[in-house]
């Protein structure tokens, strides 16, 4: 009988092992029986698209992090709905298939977890247009060459920016209510020679309307660029980015805070613009996204 009460108490310690681990913790082992639950939005993932990301993890975590096409996806903490949300993108160039999203987090004493799972990315095709302006934006002289070289030294030490912290909140916004003259993704042919993608939204508006920004963040640019014209660029954190382009008027300084819907602007037709509209533009960490899915999400 004691032999058998020996053998039985050993079984116990070897369970009790396999669950609680060598250092008692229940955390990583469960993990694998526990279901996480993934959503995110939109439903279906297109070439250009933006979409939030809803975890809900296996056992409450202190920190969330993922990779996503080699990119870095940031997580908050939703207390109410008691989820990880962040924000996600997809480039114009991205093929379609199954790509994996990789998460990994940490509880508040030192465990680690990590999960995995495919995420289906379709493709989107979008028009092609043929755009005319001034023959200086395709046919640039040597002095016009040396200043989109400096504009594109500028820009370049903008986006090399990163701002780990979030500073948007709730849903991104339109600037303005009007009607979208393009839409994003289209490839333009200009003057029948120079040929580029469309990686923003174009909203017919007359020069003098109030341009409004999309969601809280800093203003990262405020000046004048050959292409772009009057421009205003916003930091919203964690590599999103909002660009304003073709204003007649600028209301804001680099370095300033802005609110969500705070004006920033007055649109116009300054820069390689066929006439006065506003052409917005996102970027997360680096690629351009659909402004028009981004205004769909919903956003705690």
């Amino acid at each position: 009988m004691f032999k058998l009460r020996m053998l039985a108490g050993r079984r116990l310690a070897v369970c009790a092992l396999a669950i609680f681990g060598l250092n008692g913790s229940v955390f990583s082992q469960t993990s694998k029986a526990v279901h996480w639950k993934i959503r995110y939005q939109p439903k279906q993932i297109v070439n250009g698209s933006p979409f939030i990301l809803r975890v809900q993890t296996p056992a409450k975590l202190q920190s969330l992090s993922a990779t996503w096409l080699n990119h870095d996806v940031y997580f908050s903490w939703d207390a109410s709905g008691k989820y990880w949300f962040g924000i996600a993108g997809v480039g114009l160039s991205t093929a379609p298939g199954a790509y994996p999203l990789h998460l990994s987090g940490e509880s508040a004493n030192g465990n680690k977890v990590a999960f995995d799972q495919q995420i289906t990315v379709r493709h989107m095709k979008y028009p092609n247009t043929a755009v005319t302006v001034d023959k200086k934006f395709t046919e640039p002289s040597a002095t016009e060459l040396e200043e989109i070289q400096k504009d594109k030294a500028t820009k370049q030490e903008v986006f090399a920016q990163f701002t780990p912290t979030r500073a948007w909140s709730g849903d991104f916004q339109q600037p303005v209510i009007a009607r979208i003259s393009d839409v994003f993704g289209a490839t333009r042919t200009f003057n029948g020679k120079v040929q580029s993608t469309h990686e923003g939204l174009d909203f017919a508006v007359p020069t003098g309307t109030a341009i409004a920004a999309l969601n809280r963040g800093t203003v990262v640019l405020a000046r004048l660029l050959f292409f772009e014209g009057n421009c205003v660029m916003i930091d919203h954190g964690q590599g999103l980015l909002s660009l304003y382009l073709h204003l007649s008027k600028i209301e804001v300084k680099e370095g300033d805070m802005v609110s969500s819907g705070q004006e920033i602007g007055l649109s116009g037709g300054t820069g390689r613009a066929t006439g006065p509209h506003l052409h917005i533009a996102v970027r997360w960490q680096g690629v351009y996204v659909n402004p028009a899915t981004l205004f769909e999400l919903k956003l705690p």
